[in-house]
């Protein structure tokens, strides 16, 4: 019997395209890549090391247990992907077996215990990233300053996002955000920070000043993990991905829309600032939002596959992510909210799953 007649139906993803799962795994580490040259740059030589530990542990951790079930899945790119985003996911300072610990337990427990790839039902990465986090809380929580904020006579110190939780605890000022709260704590900014939010508000932003501190976090001179800290070049890298169809908009705009909406109504609470008067903008640039939403969230494995589905996946995300940031006990929750929303992904593709063509309801006889 042809081939026609008897397909090979194998597990997910299945995308009809030009393009194969290993040029999609290929392009979106490529993608990657210039937010990783920043990190490695303005956090110096060991942040490289955790980079080459975690994407060498990955590969080695693919490549024996996939040698013991006789297959060779190197050439994918999901393995190496998988390595790199757990690397991008670390503190610069990491002690090495960490994000080693990290990638094997993303190869070998989440992804082959379950059958390879395609059939994992939580992403890797973000899995072994939540696992070393809750066994080595206080090195992950450890954060190496950047080499661009001069002048300050420390080598480790709080990320934005933690030094706001920090202090927003026995908090009673009367800051109107995160960035007025931020400079009244004398949180550093660079000089770039300075000049360019001079100039803004010179030009662009008169009557309604911005505070310095934006321009730090969007181009990446902030504490922070090793990839995530770029917002410009994590959003380049995603135009490519959007360019390319790789990737499509309705998780991103979904999860974004509906964290934005959510910390803009009430973000400003704990300010004093009221309701309508959160600062998304710097939620948005602050964390892992940005490379959780367009790198991972958006994994093809892990995610919905309708466009309703993906949808419902984004409003739940950005929900979760919203709740466990401004009012849990964590300063982050992209990771958490998505792996939290990869649970319901089978329950969501069965509700918003198409009916199959020819199907014939059965009704009951009396």
């Amino acid at each position: 019997m042809s081939d026609t007649l008897n397909p090979l139906v194998k597990t997910s993803p299945q995308i009809h395209g030009p393009d194969s799962t290993s040029k999609i795994m290929w392009t979106v580490s490529l993608c990657l890549v210039p937010a990783g040259i920043w990190g490695v740059y303005i956090f110096g030589y060991h942040s490289l090391f955790v980079l080459l530990a975690s994407v060498l542990a990955a590969l080695a951790g693919e490549f024996i247990i996939a040698q013991l079930q006789g297959k060779f899945t190197l050439s994918d790119g999901s393995a190496f992907l998988t390595g790199l985003l757990i690397g991008y996911n670390m503190p610069p300072g990491i002690p090495v077996y960490i994000p080693v610990i990290a990638s094997l337990f993303a190869i070998a427990v989440v992804k082959w215990s379950f059958g390879g790839l395609g059939a994992n039902w939580m992403n890797p990465a973000l899995a072994g990233r939540v696992f070393v986090f809750f066994s080595w809380t206080s090195p992950m929580a450890t954060w190496t300053l950047p080499k661009t904020l001069v002048g300050i006579d420390a080598v480790t110190g709080p990320s934005p996002l933690g030094f706001l939780k920090t202090g927003l605890i026995d908090y009673s000022g009367s800051a109107k955000g995160p960035i007025e709260f931020l400079r009244s704590r004398n949180y550093p900014v660079t000089a770039i920070d300075g000049r360019v939010t001079e100039w803004l508000n010179a030009h662009l932003f008169s009557g309604r000043e911005i505070g310095g501190g934006y321009i730090d976090l969007f181009l990446g001179n902030i504490p922070g993990c090793i990839g995530e800290v770029s917002a410009l070049l994590l959003l380049a890298g995603t135009v490519f991905l959007f360019i390319k169809k790789i990737i499509s908009w309705e998780i991103p705009a979904a999860y974004l829309f509906t964290f934005g909406i959510l910390t803009w109504i009430f973000g400003g609470i704990k300010f004093g600032a009221g309701f309508f008067n959160g600062d998304f903008m710097f939620h948005f640039l602050a964390g892992g939002l940005i490379l959780g939403v367009f790198y991972m969230a958006t994994d093809m494995v892990t995610s919905p596959l309708t466009p309703k589905g993906m949808l419902i996946f984004g409003f739940g995300a950005g929900f979760l992510t919203f709740l466990i940031r401004l009012y849990g006990s964590f300063p982050e929750g992209v990771s958490l909210a998505i792996l939290l929303m990869n649970i319901f992904v089978p329950l969501i593709n069965r509700v918003t799953g198409p009916v199959r063509f020819g199907l014939v309801r059965t009704e009951s006889r009396s």
